[in-house]
């Protein structure tokens, strides 16, 4: 049995504000992308395939693009479609029960200690997981303003409610099913038109249930440009947190 590392990296990052994808972007001295990388490379994985888009200009030019352990294939539109034939690249080498691990490129503060948790708890479970947090905010469910005043206000909603924490956790990655199964869900997927945001929506949709597994809350994504700020203190601590334990 064997396990891949899949990264989907075609996205253009639109909601990053910047003319370079998110990935691309600075961070501790080298850019979100490779501090991803550098996680993942430090697995004990077949393979590493990074699905990127077909205009990218920018991999080629970083030190990293020359790993050996690091394979390249064409993303899609959506992640789905990115991860989806990331894993047909892979279908001549990979068997059904292989393990898959699919984390986002715009997540580089993972902990490896996170992940080799994640392998570990679930090595032998029927189905496969995910890290994920449990929430901690209080949520509102949010509806069309009701607001009838003549003062125009700019909101993102009335609140109809406030929903329970309880049993809330918030998915992050990696998230690990095995080859013929994950390929099975998404597949499923496209045949009805569907795009789902993450693998554990594709394989719910079989019926299937997968495990959660808890991670740091530090985990965090990217998703716009002041977002980086907050990566790079969280380096900083982990990186001071390690010195401090060693």
């Amino acid at each position: 049995m064997k396990y891949w590392l899949i990264v989907p990296a075609a996205g253009s990052g639109s909601r990053f504000g910047s003319e370079k994808p998110k990935q691309y972007a600075p961070l501790a001295s080298s850019t979100v992308i490779e501090q991803a990388l550098e996680r993942l490379l430090k697995l004990e994985a077949q393979a590493l395939v990074l699905a990127i888009s077909p205009d990218d200009r920018y991999w080629s030019s970083l030190e990293m693009s020359k790993h050996q352990k690091i394979r390249t294939c064409a993303g899609g539109a959506e992640r789905a479609d990115s991860v989806y034939l990331a894993l047909q690249s892979i279908a001549s080498e990979a068997d059904e029960s292989d393990w898959v691990l699919v984390h986002d490129v715009a997540r580089p503060c993972v902990r490896v200690a996170d992940i080799r948790l994640l392998m570990s708890t679930l090595a032998a479970h029927p189905v496969g997981g995910l890290l994920a947090s449990p929430v901690s905010a209080t949520l509102k469910r949010v509806g069309n303003s009701q607001h009838t005043g003549t003062t125009t206000i700019k909101t993102a909603g009335a609140v109809l409610e406030t929903v329970s924490r309880e049993n809330l956790w918030a998915a992050a990655t990696p998230q690990m099913f095995r080859y013929g199964l994950l390929m099975k869900a998404l597949q499923q997927c496209r045949d009805v038109g569907e795009s789902p945001t993450d693998e554990a929506g594709a394989i719910e949709r079989l019926g299937l249930q997968p495990e959660i597994v808890e991670g740091h809350s530090d985990n965090l994504k990217i998703t716009h440009g002041a977002d980086l700020a907050l990566a790079e203190a969280v380096l900083t601590y982990q990186q001071l947190q390690k010195r401090t334990e060693g």
